[in-house]
């Protein structure tokens, strides 16, 4: 099967409340950078009685921007697909406005850091963009480091939401109903450990979070982020029949979604299976191997790949079949010297 096809064309036409389909609307946060491509795309599921999901980051403008496009509207609920710091804290905001309700799995995990956060030891090459996509030739991952981005209060904007608390968790099938929509959660977690997406009944779409972005590739940051539950959150959506479309909190929506996401996990296969046969010439480090794996990659997104490496290492741990040469030798950084079992 080839590879996915990524789509890097979209008009964020920030701070404008924009039709996607008869039961959407999107606006779009100005908050471009190598994580989230033009910017966070906040939804709003319904007319009149409404429901939001993801209320993006800690930006006041989208926020104002957000309750002044909905104004007469009431707010029923406020939907969380996960804790990254580009999706969920401008809901505490949006729920002192309007009094909805804020749902979602749960807490940030305790030992998940945000998509930049950096769990190596590569002290000579530190930087906040670890977690850059390793896969998309069409991000444009800053060389000089940092978030890509010209705000330089991106960082603190962009906090992991360590304060979420959602009035009311949701589960696996949870469904929420409002005055004419809907919204079936699917826990989904490979990203990170809380991610949900959210099936609209009505329109037969899935609002995808990072779960699936038809941009790029999702990271999947070690240690809480995990291959494993990755690549089994992805046959949620292939055993969906019923949904014909995604939308991702960031770019354009993905139309013959099944094709597309099957091909996403054909493509973590085969790069799992070439890290397997890296590993059949002798130990190496996930460093060593991108330099394989990745040789038609730029350098500059040779320290993020290797992060994605150290993911998929880390499953082939779990499974029994590689472990670091070095007894307790760290499963998180791109120095650890691995082999097979």
């Amino acid at each position: 099967m080839a590879g996915p096809q990524f789509n890097a064309e979209f008009d964020p036409r920030y701070g404008e409340l924009v039709d996607v389909s008869p039961m959407l609307r999107r606006m779009v946060c100005k908050n471009p950078s190598m994580f989230t491509f033009h910017g966070t795309g906040t939804y709003v599921i319904g007319h009149g009685d409404i429901a939001i999901v993801d209320p993006g980051p800690r930006d006041q403008a989208h926020i104002e921007a957000l309750l002044q496009a909905l104004d007469g509207e009431r707010v029923r609920h406020i939907l969380i697909t996960h804790t990254h710091g580009d999706h969920s804290p401008a809901s505490a905001a949006i729920a002192d406005a309007t009094g909805a309700p804020v749902l979602g799995y749960g807490p940030h995990p305790s030992h998940a850091g945000s998509e930049g956060s950096n769990t190596d030891d590569d002290d000579d090459d530190h930087d906040d963009a670890d977690d850059a996509d390793d896969d998309n030739p069409g991000t444009a991952a800053d060389p000089s480091g940092g978030y890509g981005s010209d705000d330089p209060d991106f960082a603190e904007k962009h906090r992991v939401d360590t304060e979420f608390d959602p009035e009311a968790p949701l589960r696996h099938g949870d469904v929420i109903e409002g005055p004419g929509y809907t919204i079936e959660a699917l826990h989904t977690p490979g990203h990170i450990s809380n991610h949900l997406c959210f099936a609209l009944e009505e329109e037969n779409a899935v609002l995808s979070g990072d779960h699936v972005m038809g941009w790029s590739t999702t990271i999947i940051p070690p240690p809480d982020g995990d291959v494993a539950a990755y690549l089994e959150s992805l046959q949620v959506l292939i055993d969906r029949p019923q949904d014909q479309r995604l939308y991702p909190t960031h770019g354009g929506h993905i139309a013959d979604h099944h094709r597309y996401v099957e091909a996403l996990l054909a493509h973590r296969l085969a790069r799992e299976a070439g890290i397997l046969n890296q590993l059949q010439g002798r130990p190496m480090s996930a460093k060593e191997m991108v330099l394989e794996l990745y040789a038609n990659v730029a350098k500059h997104l040779h320290k993020p790949a290797a992060r994605s490496v150290v993911a998929h290492l880390r499953k082939l741990h779990d499974e029994g079949r590689a472990a670091p040469s070095v007894a307790d030798a760290s499963t998180t950084s791109s120095k650890t010297v691995w082999e097979l079992n």
